[in-house]
């Protein structure tokens, strides 16, 4: 397909209805989504097959570090798509064109230097997570071998968020889809077929990297025609829009496990059936909510094309919507959670105080996941529509005042049960503040775009 035949990219977003925009893009990044956690899963399962507890171990800590990385390559596409969104937005393919070339630079550039960094001081990483003895061998094998591949992800990333940006729901979706399914494959050929183990799976990894770099490439570069060839000049200028939301939205990413590590130590300090009741949640919990990630991964662009556009009506109109579906999700999966504890104890043989505190979760637990929710659409809007900073103080509020001092509190005065109960007391407070800047934000913008428009018109009026 030449350039002359190619199809012109729109701005599909600034037209149409808005829920069925939010749904589409939603639904189709939960499928790659969820496809990923549940091989994440299968691929540590693997490895505990093997019947050596120290392998196990050792992915657990390696997958730590990489978390790291994968929250700066989250970063980077989120500034992505909401710069190449509000290009398209304002009907100027030659600067999304530019941005998504600067975009796939920066976040290959930024990949190899960080991988660089961290390569020779693995295990000392790996160490303050308190990787020991056979465990820190394997984690050291297994991020020797993965961290190079590092810059795929970054690009395959990187494609995604072009992808996203210009609407291709479908195509954005084959990109994480299709890495799953090759982790899918290899991993049991690898680690069983050819007895390779640990490694097996490390080389699987890898492999899957490369298959999301390439379904990316495909998309972004060939289907579309919106990654321009990259040019030094351009990607130096592009710098200081870029790094303005990436950088918050890269802490804003690094709260979570923040806020995970603390409360870990506090059920730890009730023994080890509600460390393994822990474990089993934090299982549980990525399949259950995979979608409410999508659903914050997705409505970014959205936002950015009609921001972009000048629709601030669409715009409120989004983040209603995206509320709305919000809520409707979760209370939804709340009803099956509870329905389902039985059946989840009965999965992970769970017994005992292990059994108590995985009921108590999907009695209550969703709770939480319903404010965090809400936290995560409001988080998307700040990012798009020029408020970043606001994105990362309630993403580490919510980790930090929203977390400690709950959970803490509720520990004391009710054991894990009232550690849980804090934990949703947090969200709540945050999550309301939260939806409540998101509103005052988006009235204010209006308020803005209003008073450019009137000016643009007294200044083409004879």
């Amino acid at each position: 397909m030449t350039a002359a035949t190619r199809p012109r990219p729109r701005a599909v977003f600034t037209e149409g209805s808005i829920l069925r925009h939010v749904l589409v893009m939603t639904l189709t990044g939960s499928i790659g989504l969820v496809a990923i956690f549940v091989v994440d899963f299968l691929s540590l399962l693997y490895i505990s097959w093997l019947g050596d507890a120290n392998l196990t171990a050792g992915v657990g800590f390696a997958t730590q570090i990489l978390f790291f990385f994968l929250s700066v390559n989250i970063g980077l596409t989120i500034a992505i798509g909401a710069l190449v969104g509000r290009a398209l937005g304002e009907g100027n393919r030659a600067k999304a064109q530019r941005l998504s070339a600067s975009g796939f630079v920066h976040s290959c550039v930024i990949s190899i230097v960080i991988t660089a960094v961290a390569m020779p001081w693995r295990s000392d990483l790996l160490m303050l997570l308190g990787a020991r003895g056979e465990a820190l061998t394997a984690a050291d094998t297994f991020l020797l071998i993965t961290l190079p591949s590092n810059v795929l992800l970054a690009a395959g990333m990187a494609f995604s968020g072009v992808l996203r940006a210009v609407g291709d729901a479908k195509r954005a979706m084959y990109v994480t889809l299709f890495g799953a399914i090759a982790t899918a494959i290899a991993d049991p050929i690898l680690i069983f077929g050819f007895g390779m183990g640990l490694k097996g799976a490390a080389i699987t990894t890898c492999l899957s990297r490369f298959v999301i770099m390439a379904a990316g490439f495909h998309g972004a570069v060939f289907k579309h025609g919106l990654v321009a060839r990259p040019e030094r000049r351009h990607s130096m200028e592009d710098v200081a829009p870029m790094l303005t939301i990436a950088g918050p939205a890269i802490l804003t990413n690094l709260a979570a496990p923040v806020a995970t590590s603390y409360m870990l130590s506090v059920f730890a300090t009730f023994g080890e059936p509600i460390v393994a009741a822990f474990a089993i949640i934090d299982r549980v919990t990525p399949v259950a909510f995979g979608f409410l990630y999508a659903l914050s991964g997705s409505v970014g662009s959205i936002m950015a094309q009609n921001y972009g556009a000048k629709n601030m009506a669409r715009v409120r109109r989004t983040l209603f919507d995206c509320f709305g579906v919000t809520i409707v999700y979760t209370l939804s999966v709340w009803v099956l959670l509870y329905l389902a504890a039985p059946s989840v104890n009965s999965i992970f043989k769970a017994q005992g105080a292990t059994a108590d505190l995985v009921s108590f979760f999907c009695t209550w637990g969703a709770a939480a996941w319903l404010f965090l929710g809400l936290i995560f659409v409001s988080n998307a809007a700040f990012n798009n529509l020029g408020f970043p900073i606001l994105s990362t103080l309630f993403n580490w509020g919510r980790a930090t005042l929203g977390t400690i001092p709950f959970v803490t509190y509720g520990a004391a005065h009710g054991g894990p049960q009232g550690a849980l109960v804090g934990m949703i007391a947090g969200a709540a407070l945050f999550g309301t503040a939260a939806v409540s800047t998101a509103y005052l934000s988006v009235r204010r913008l209006a308020k803005q775009v209003e008073a450019t428009k009137t000016t643009e018109s007294e200044l083409v009026a004879p």
